[in-house]
């Protein structure tokens, strides 16, 4: 669902992109308050893996795809504010290195597939977090329903932008009905892929999920008709192993999460779907992209997610998609733990002690 230059005109570009710098600047506050040692690393490699997974489309009508937006999955790993960042930095970076998303309609993507998607499913998720049983399923299934709400959601943001800035002479109606209609198909594909994700991340280390958070309770014991904490139970000699969430350490979730973003992006994005995504496919159908602007950075040596002066298909887009989770992995884990530091250094001498 990239937005290219053209489609919105200036006036309401700027004001979206005003949105957009707000919206960062409360993440960036916020996110202080969610990252801590062991999420501020797996951000990073959300951001990484949110990259990697987008440039695999999948087939969801004729002559359609979707991807992955992004919004539900790493909120609900690494928190809304962080969410919100995670997937602006990958915007940044297709951007910038590889022409996708126009430049000058940057604060509109920002707003459509970072703020729309975040906000809605995770408000939809804590809804359903709070009605349903505490366990893994729930926490799974409250993470399929709001993935799936959020792409529709999506494209009715980019209708009612489209309605206050649309460069051509479109019925909103047509708009609307064609935007919702495919962008429904497409959030089942988003919702399974975040699912899925987020219950493997569960089953190894529920600790790490920002929406798992609360999942287990500490026992509690009535003294003198009072609960309190009941004390931990002593190490038994020769007990059995640990459960797999105890034993898996964050590095090897992070360096398992890298492996799998490299050969997504490096290898299984070459058997990625050809056919125009949801918002390409109804922009030739119904004429909104006859406006459309030349990419500012079309000459990027990694433009179109190949790189430049390599003949061959397979090892040009590979190796554009790795270059890009390098880039993202780095770029994003800078990010989050600059946040991170700041939030350590704000951390006053009483609170220490």
């Amino acid at each position: 669902m990239h937005v290219p230059d053209g489609f919105i005109n200036a006036p309401v570009s700027a004001v979206t992109g005003v949105v957009a710098a707000g919206a960062i600047a409360v993440s960036l506050k916020g996110a202080r308050r969610e990252l801590d040692e062991k999420t501020a690393p797996l951000a990073g490699l959300v951001a990484a893996f949110i990259f990697a997974v987008q440039m695999l489309n999948f087939p969801v009508a004729a002559g359609t795809s979707g991807h992955l937006l992004g919004g539900a999955l790493a909120a609900i790993l690494v928190g809304p504010y962080t969410g919100v960042l995670c997937v602006s930095v990958v915007l940044l970076m297709q951007g910038i290195l590889f022409a996708d998303g126009g430049l000058t309609a940057l604060g509109v993507n920002i707003t459509d597939m970072a703020i729309v998607t975040t906000v809605v499913a995770y408000a939809v998720f804590r809804g359903l977090v709070k009605v349903l049983p505490r366990g893994r399923r729930s926490i799974t299934a409250a993470a399929f329903v709001s993935a799936l709400l959020s792409v529709p959601a999506a494209a009715v943001a980019f209708t009612l932008l489209y309605a206050l800035g649309g460069t051509t002479d479109v019925s909103i109606d047509k708009v609307a009905t064609a935007m919702v209609g495919v962008h429904i198909l497409i959030g089942i594909g988003e919702a399974v892929i975040t699912a899925l994700t987020v219950g493997a991340v569960i089953a190894v280390r529920p600790d790490l999920v920002y929406g798992a958070r609360g999942l287990t309770q500490q026992l509690k014991l009535r003294v003198n008709g009072e609960l309190v904490d009941a004390p931990e139970a002593a190490p038994v000699p020769d007990a059995a192993p640990a459960p797999v969430a105890a034993r898996t350490s964050h590095r090897k979730v992070w360096i398992t999460g890298l492996v799998a973003s490299l050969v997504l992006a490096g290898f299984v994005s070459f058997y990625a779907s050809a056919n125009p995504d949801g918002l390409e496919k109804v922009a030739t159908d119904k004429g909104i992209d006859k406006n459309v602007e030349e990419h500012a950075a079309a000459d990027s040596p990694l433009a179109d997610y190949g790189v430049k002066d390599i003949s061959n298909a397979r090892l040009s887009g590979g190796l554009a998609g790795v270059i890009g989770v390098g880039v993202t992995v780095v770029a994003g884990t800078g990010v989050f733990w600059a946040v991170r530091k700041r939030r350590t250094t704000e951390v006053s001498p009483s609170q220490v002690a």
